[in-house]
């Protein structure tokens, strides 16, 4: 037997938790994506300045990310 699907408005508390999480994923993916080339780097499959472009390119995202939640919750 099926149960039958309620039609249900989203709400912005629905909007919030799915923006959350999906900023959350972000962050982990970059993250090891920075991991993964430190682990290159170390392996001598990257150059150190392959890595400097990745690292940069986390900070600077990370930035915006931390910057978009301190605005979000007004600190």
């Amino acid at each position: 037997m099926k149960k039958k699907k309620e039609n249900k408005k989203m709400t912005v508390q629905d909007t919030k938790g799915a923006l959350d999480k999906t900023i959350a994923r972000f962050t982990s993916r970059k993250l090891l994506v920075w991991l993964a080339s430190t682990g290159l780097l170390a392996h001598g499959d990257i150059s150190g300045d392959q890595w400097v472009s990745i690292a940069l390119a986390y900070v600077g995202t990370q930035a915006f990310v931390d910057a978009a939640t301190a605005w979000k919750h007004g600190k």
